[in-house]
Order: structure tokens, then sequence, then C-alpha cells
């Protein structure tokens, strides 16, 4: 006759044991694992019935603050440094066994203000037009990880404007600073946009409680988004932080890699070193992209 009752540590095995008939290895491998911290998690900290039911009401109010432009759970997984910890998992298994002395351009966190189907620019394109803001003028290039340019590479690009506020956070709004930028024959790439600020993640709710309770402020340095991908490599998931920003040394989601910070240097109104004429300040950042090749690890 099978056990009917389990103690303290008997029940951990007997839930693993209801795994013996699934048919996925992967998917059994993760269960076990989780059910194994899970349990060892609440032995360890004497978890009481009343803190899991706040436990799981808090978990219930995240998915009830989740709608079409805004994903509590992420915001909680970036929050407590899970997001960040899978990235860098992810790009610690594509560099597992190269050798070379070129590094790729590091990966960060995607957030939760990513909005698929942002509009195709050309080279040079404004891409924050009537957005406020400081404009900025971005260049670079994207080459493969033995400087090899990259024709025809996709910048998938957003941000918030000179308030940090994204386009998702306002009531109908339109995309704004959002843009796919190409790189040309020679892989480069050249935008304007404007200065990313610092800003708070959204902390009226769950997440924003939890992180008043933890002590914690909300704030993120200033940074624009980047996802760029080319045929034949790894797609990358990346930032460029703005160098003197407040936040670099205690972003609230842990994303600042110091590879990524970038200095953003202020021009005097005059011509651009694309050609547009400027009739007040703006400023200019250079950054490089290197991908890695598919197959790499």
């Amino acid at each position: 006759m099978a056990q009917l009752e389990y103690d303290t540590l008997s029940i951990t095995d007997a839930v693993i044991g209801r795994l013996a008939e699934c048919r996925d290895p992967r998917f059994k491998e993760v269960m076990t694992s989780l059910i194994k911290h899970l349990h060892a998690f609440a032995r360890d900290v004497d978890l009481k019935g009343d803190e899991w039911i706040k436990a799981i009401e808090f978990l219930t109010a995240c998915g009830k603050a989740c709608d079409d432009k805004r994903q509590e759970f992420i915001l909680l997984s970036d929050t407590l440094g899970l997001s960040m910890l899978v990235v860098a998992l992810e790009h610690a298994r594509a560099l597992k066994g190269r050798t070379g002395a070129t590094p790729p351009t590091d990966a960060t966190v995607q957030g939760p203000f990513y909005w698929e189907g942002a509009p195709e620019l050309p080279l040079g394109a404004d891409i924050a037009e009537g957005v406020s803001g400081e404009p900025a003028l971005y260049s670079g290039r994207v080459t493969d990880l033995e400087g090899k340019p990259l024709k025809g590479a996709l910048l998938d690009i957003w941000s918030g404007d000179g308030e940090g506020v994204y386009d998702m956070q306002r009531d109908d709004s339109p995309m704004r600073a959002r843009a796919r930028i190409r790189t040309d024959d020679q892989g480069r790439y050249w935008f304007w946009s404007i200065r990313p600020t610092y800003y708070p993640v959204p902390d009226d709710g769950p997440v924003g409680d939890m992180l008043r309770k933890m002590g914690r402020h909300p704030n993120r340095p200033g940074h624009i988004h980047m996802m760029v991908s080319a045929p034949g490599h790894k797609k990358l998931v990346t930032h460029l932080f703005v160098k003197d920003s407040p936040y670099l040394d205690s972003d609230a989601v842990f994303g600042v890699r110091e590879s990524l910070v970038v200095d953003f240097e202020k021009k005097e109104p005059g011509t651009a070193m694309d050609g547009r004429k400027m009739n007040k300040p703006y400023h200019v950042a250079h950054y490089d992209f290197r991908l890695i090749p598919q197959g790499a690890a």
C-alpha cells in the first residue's frame, strides 16, 4: 500500500516521485529541482501558513496588474535579479569553449517595455521626433567577433522620453522613440534620438510595494535599449547606459555592465557629423556591437 502520510522531509521525495511518468526529460529535470529548492526554502525559513497565503496573494496581485502593455511578472523577475542571472547564464553558455581575444558585446535584460512591430526607418532618421529630451546622435558599427562588418544587421531600438516615460506608459499613445534600423554595406549605423534619463520602474503595483518593504529604490540609470540581430549570429539584447547618470551603481534591475556605459559628448549648435544642421546643443554617442556566431558554443 502506498504511503499516505508524509513528514517535513519525506513529502519532498513523494512529490518528486509523482514525476515518474513524465516523458519530457528537461521538464522533469527542471521541476525536480524546483520542488527540491522550493521545499528547502520553506524548511529553511520555517514558513508560516499566513506568510504563504500572503505570498499567494502577492503573486495573484502581480497577475492582476498585467495587461497588454504592462508585465508585472517581468518586473518582478528583473527586480529580484533573476532576469539578469538568466541573461548571464545564456551569455556564458554561448561563450563556452570559445577562444579569442575579442569579446562579444555584453547582453543585459530586455525589460518590460519592448513593443514588437516598431517601424523600419532609414539610416540617419530621427526616431524620436516630437519626443521631449535633449537630442542625441548615435553611431557605430555591427561586426562579428573578428571585426568583419555585418551588412543589413537589424537594430531594434527603444527608449523612454526625456522624463524617463515610455510610450506604453501613456494612455492610447502611438509608438514613440522606437524604430528598426539596418546597417549599411560597411556595417555602420547612425540615427537620432534623445539622451536617455534615469527613471523609476513602475512602482504603483505589488512589485513597488515589495521594493519599499525591502528598503530599495526603484530607479534605473539612463539607458537606451538595443536588440541587434544578423543572419548566422545570435541575437543580442542589450542597453547603452549614459556615463554620468545617477543609479549606475544601484540599478533596480541589476542590468548595468561597465562595457555598456557610454560617454554622451555634448556638442554646441552647428553641423553634426551626419550633415544635419542643429540649432541647439546635442549629444553624440558612439558604440560598436560585436555579435556571437551561431554554433559558437
